[in-house]
């Protein structure tokens, strides 16, 4: 006896309904196969983005000491940390010392290459391994011998200069000998990215350049390891607190152990959140499939939900059952996407593990397997309601009319309020896991209007089909009756397709974007070169040597310190609450300015700018998105420790910056005589038109070969450096969106095998009546056709609104719209459509008319 024909008895409705699911699933799971590849694939690229993030951060938790180099560390900028400081810091635990700086490095041919100096103790590296070829002592590598001190070098230090190991070079003053290449650094990730290759030397040899000067650019880090007995968290907290106190106009910027690269881990958070977004992305897609998926299945089972009441059951049990279904396809699809991403860390270790620059620990996690889990149940029950909840209050007459009726069922308010729940929690889930609440927010609200505007375009566009004159034109005739009729697949078609393409185009924009901001041509304003460290002594000097040798260039000069915002309104900077896009004012030293003019690129929006011969208290110049981010305004204090020594500041105006020029510009400009008597240098740009390598090479030896001790930064080469790592991310989006592509094209395939049954019944009733196979295809692909392009122009339209708004507003970069990569969307959404649509007509047009007639 069937499960239908069976009398119902109800010992148990949640057992009664998964006893009849599980029954009807013996038969297999035809017709369920991409509502389980749409849940599989998203909960997949979300579980995997999560699996990998919460590696990367165990990484970076396990080796945190080996990437800070110590227990804790304490940095200064432009000054080294005072005797008494030192001793208090030794008094604690063992100290290691270190420098970094960057300069000009010339070989023995003249050639020039910008490096990242980083001068060290005998005790480097305290903790890890600093892996090197030769692997030698560090007392033999840095050693003074023969007139030139030791170095060891990066390799691309020496493939850019021609060097091999034993060569000499020069920085400033002093001559170093590359006695061995640095493969691997333990502390890198805790420094940041660098500018130029790591060029490690001894703190004397750092000296005898003659580029520490008063005011230079250098970074001092002194890195404690506390003793064994007293080197947990709690010990490590209230030694940063008795450090505080000891020193407490030090001006320190402190990091311990557990936050060894701050920056970094921030940066993971935003982009895995970005990422899991995309899968959500992917998610939601996948969630028309569940909807087609699920219509599909009520409509092939309406003679067996018939039997189900007709023997006794109530709307509430036909529901419970079905629901059950979706509940064990969902928990099926889920489960597939989790193994798959529980698996990704372990696949990227073992694929890449030797590349990776950055500590990932493999594991499995269950919290994100869990939340992963919660995504796709979440998202199939949210898809799947609707068309489960239209069957209850049907009776069963009606069903068995379904396949020909057009008639609309809304499902009952109970079921309504049920699936508002289910979405009411998804979208908490999403927005209250999330690291910066805001994005997802306005995800959540861009999936809702994109949804709404699919299907008002959908029905728009049969709208107008249903409209039209009547064409004498039999193909297109019947092409856009198709697109209006009963059962069309116009919505399903316009929802499957239109969210990934505009996920697609997104993506694209973004990505054609950043290539074009970072990668192709600089803007015309921006200058050729940076110099720094240039004697404050000398600054004048140093700028008619630029116009010297470059006349009818454009330079610009100002001077440069470096500073720590310590407090604001009378509240710590470690107390202050800024938005996520404005903390990073506070996480470090920035450069800082003082002038009487306006800065060029800089526009006053509050306030007024003080007079060039001011002479009053220090006032300060804040950027104005910082200044909200920090709950700043007009009047308010702000206090900066320079060299270490607080100064406040009350701000007088507020600016708004154009950073996209690349000129030098300053989120703090102080009056004048806010630094009187500290010591500094100061920061010039050249910029010349039409520059070239050669020129550019002229002009850097030029200023190397007069001014040894002013580091110039050819800003091409920085972009690129830039650019390198965006190109990086750039590649791990489109990974994550190809997902959501995929999604799509199984979306859509779905979409259109959900209704080769109503194709198969055309087809034979029309090639009955005497229409051809090519006339049939023709009216086939015209219908294809109309509704993928209609699809494909909201895809391009919506899609290159939401980059516009990420890029403008998100990225602050300009904006150009990328046509070359939308049309290629519209060729690609119209050939996906054209081609899957076709396929399955073929398929039913290779029926023989009689077996079907005969089956009617």
């Amino acid at each position: 006896m069937s499960a239908a024909a069976e009398p119902f008895v109800r010992p148990n409705a949640a057992a009664l309904s998964l006893r009849y699911a599980l029954r009807e699933l013996r038969g297999g799971l035809r017709g369920f196969y991409v509502f389980i590849a749409c849940i599989a694939l998203g909960v997949m690229a979300i579980a995997g983005v999560g699996s990998v993030s919460a590696s990367l951060s165990d990484g970076l938790a396990r080796e945190g000491r080996t990437l800070l180099g110590g227990d804790v560390s304490f940095v200064l900028f432009q000054r080294e940390a005072k005797p008494e400081e030192v001793a208090f810091l030794r008094s604690r635990g063992t100290v290691s010392t270190a420098a970094t700086l960057r300069g000009m490095a010339r070989s023995a041919d003249g050639q020039l290459a910008l490096v990242e100096m980083k001068a060290v103790d005998d005790t480097y590296p305290m903790l890890g391994q600093l892996t090197l070829a030769p692997q030698l002592a560090m007392s033999d590598i840095l050693a003074e011998r023969d007139g030139a001190f030791g170095a060891a070098a990066d390799p691309t230090l020496l493939a850019r200069l021609s060097l091999k190991t034993g060569d000499r070079v020069t920085i400033g003053s002093a001559t170093f000998q590359i006695r061995s290449t640095v493969e691997a650094e333990p502390d890198k990730l805790a420094g940041g990215i660098g500018f130029g290759p790591r060029f490690l030397i001894s703190e004397a040899g750092l000296r005898a350049t003659g580029l520490i000067q008063p005011g230079s650019l250098v970074r001092w880090v002194y890195r404690v390891k506390l003793p064994d007995t007293a080197n947990n968290e709690r010990a490590t907290d209230a030694f940063i607190a008795d450090a505080r106190n000891a020193a407490p106009q030090a001006g320190w910027e402190v990091r311990s152990r557990s936050n060894a690269s701050p920056q970094l881990e921030r940066n993971i958070s935003r982009f895995t959140q970005f990422l899991t977004l995309v899968g959500l992305a992917a998610l939601l897609v996948g969630g028309v499939g569940v909807a087609n998926a699920v219509k599909s299945h009520i409509d092939r089972k309406l003679e067996v939900i018939a039997a189900f009441k007709a023997v006794g059951a109530t709307g509430r049990d036909v529901f419970g059952i079905y629901l059950a279904q979706v509940i064990l396809l969902a928990a099926i699809g889920s489960v597939i996407g989790l193994a798959l991403g529980a698996a990704m860390p372990f696949a990227i270790v073992g694929l890449f593990g030797k590349l990776l620059p950055l500590p990932v620990v493999p594991a499995v996690h269950a919290d994100e397997l869990a939340l992963s889990f919660v995504y796709g149940l979440l998202t199939a029950l949210a898809f799947g309601l609707w068309p489960l909840g239209r069957v209850h209050d049907v009776p069963v007459a009606a069903l068995f009319r379904d396949t020909i009726s057009s008639e609309w069922h809304r499902p009952r308010w109970s079921y309504l309020v049920f699936m508002g729940v289910v979405i009411a929690l998804l979208v908490a889930v999403v927005i209250g896991l999330s690291f910066d609440k805001r994005i997802a927010a306005v995800f959540v609200a861009s999936s809702v209007v994109v949804f709404a505007l699919l299907r008002g375009i959908a029905a728009l566009l049969m709208t107008i089909a249903r409209r039209m004159p009547r064409t004498r034109l039999p193909m297109l005739r019947l092409a856009i009756a198709n697109i209006h009729r009963p059962g069309a697949l116009t919505p399903s078609v316009v929802l499957s397709l239109g969210l990934g393409l505009a996920v697609l185009v997104t993506i694209t924009q973004i990505d054609g974007n950043l290539r074009r901001q970072f990668l192709a041509a600089l803007p015309d304003q921006a200058p050729s070169f940076f110099f720094i460290d240039i004697p404050s002594t000398q600054a004048a000097q140093f700028d008619g040597y630029l116009r010297q040798i470059a006349p009818g260039a454009k330079v610009e000069d100002v001077p440069m310190l470096r500073g720590r915002i310590v407090a604001a309104r009378g509240v710590r900077a470690e107390e202050l609450k800024p938005t996520t896009d404005s903390e990073w004012v506070l996480q470090s030293d920035r450069g800082l300015t003082y002038t009487g003019e306006l800065p060029k690129g800089s526009k006053v929006v509050e306030g007024e700018w003080w007079s060039a011969d001011y002479s009053g208290p220090p006032l300060v110049s804040m950027e104005k998105k910082i200044a909200d981010g920090l709950g700043l305004k007009l009047g308010d204090e702000v206090v900066v420790n320079v060299l270490g020594r607080d100064i406040p500041a009350k701000i007088s105006n507020l600016r708004n910056i154009d950073w996209q020029g690349l000129g030098i510009n300053f989120v703090l400009v102080f009056s004048p005589n806010a630094f009187k008597g500290a010591p500094h240098t100061h920061i010039a740009t050249l910029t010349e038109a039409g520059s070239n390598a050669e020129g550019d090479g002229r002009i850097i030896k030029q200023v190397a070969d007069t001014y040894p001790m002013v580091t110039s930064v050819r800003v091409r080469e920085v972009m690129e450096t830039v650019g390198s790592v965006v190109t990086n991310l750039a590649l791990a989006i489109r990974g994550a969106s190809a997902v959501t592509l995929i999604s799509a094209i199984l979306v859509l395939g779905g979409a259109l095998a959900a209704g080769h049954r109503h194709r198969v019944y055309d087809a034979v009733i029309l090639k009955t009546l005497g229409a051809t196979r090519l006339r049939l295809l023709g009216a086939y692909a015209l219908e294809y056709l109309l509704i993928g392009l209609a699809t494909a122009v909201f895809g391009v339209i919506a899609g290159s609104i939401a980059a516009w708004m990420i890029v403008t507003r998100l990225m602050t970069l300009s904006f150009v719209w990328q046509a070359g990569s939308a049309a290629g969307v519209v060729v690609a959404a119209l050939v996906v459509t054209v081609g899957l649509g076709l396929a399955g007509t073929l398929l039913a047009l290779n029926k023989k008319p009689a077996t079907v007639l005969r089956n009617l």
